[in-house]
């Protein structure tokens, strides 16, 4: 009688030294890595070059797709460039101090229109080439409204300048002593917004006035000035030395021309007066 083999019932046995498989993590590359930063670098890159890593492990955790994650790091380059330029440009106006229009108080000249300034930080009078003239009495905020204006065109991409009056006469005559008065002349022609504050101030010879004249009447039409005098206009030959001189000038001058007459009590005088009036303070 033959027997039957039992039937193995148990399951194969495994091979224990099998391991499961695995996910491969990506190495870096550094070769590729160094690359990149180094091409960033040549293509003057400098915010996705110092950002790139970081914004790569955010987006890898939040799954983001490679247009956002490009469209995040390209964002951040572009704007510290238009953040750069600006700063350079408010550098190269050489204001004496930042002011801005915030911290002007109008309430203190109800003759000055704010909705009107407001309109004028906008920009469009120097696309139009027009010009700006601030005349009052000294302390009323004119300085103040110039570079409040100044930055607010830095801000529209507009070339500005600002000069106090005495010192660009004292530039103009001494390019003139040096034989560069051409080339200073052009360096000013390219400047859309020049601001000339404190005209009337102090007095300049005959041929400072005449170089100033000719820096104004270029100007007319082509380019835009904002000037701030304590010298009413009828008073101006004072400083121009003549009445034809000043004629001409001003026939230009306010042809285009928003005037602001900002005459009041004194906002430096006030504020010294409330500073005097605290307690403890001795008059």
């Amino acid at each position: 009688m033959t027997t039957k083999k039992k039937a193995n019932s148990e399951p194969a046995s495994t091979n224990a030294s099998a391991k499961p498989p695995t996910t491969k993590t990506p190495v870096k590359n550094d070769a590729n890595h160094l690359l990149l930063k180094s091409n960033l670098k040549q293509l003057r890159l400098p915010t996705m070059k110092a950002e790139f890593e970081q914004l790569a492990r955010e987006a890898a955790q939040s799954n983001q797709t490679f247009e956002q994650y490009l469209l995040r790091l390209t964002e951040l380059e572009v704007s510290a460039r238009a953040s750069n330029t600006l700063n350079q440009r408010i550098r190269q106006a050489q204001f004496p101090v930042q002011k801005d229009l915030d911290s002007y108080d109008f309430s203190a000249l109800p003759s000055i229109s704010k909705q009107k300034v407001l309109e004028l930080a906008r920009g469009d009078w120097i696309t139009q080439h027009a010009n700006v003239c601030l005349i009052g009495q000294p302390g009323t905020g004119k300085t103040h409204l110039s570079i409040a204006l100044g930055l607010a065109a830095c801000r529209e991409g507009v070339r500005t300048k600002f000069f106090t009056a005495a010192a660009l006469v004292n530039q103009l005559e001494e390019a003139q002593k040096k034989f560069g008065l051409d080339q200073l002349l052009k360096r000013l022609d390219k400047i859309d917004l020049l601001i000339v504050d404190e005209l009337g101030y102090l007095s300049f010879s005959r041929s400072g006035a005449e170089l100033l004249f000719q820096v104004f009447a270029d100007r007319y039409e082509r380019r835009s000035l904002l000037i701030t005098s304590n010298l009413s206009f009828s008073d101006w030959d004072q400083i121009f030395q003549g009445e034809r001189m000043t004629a001409a000038l001003l026939d230009r001058l306010t042809h285009h021309c928003h005037i602001f007459e900002m005459n009041g009590e004194s906002f430096r005088f006030k504020e010294s007066m409330k500073e005097k009036r605290k307690p403890g303070k001795q008059a």
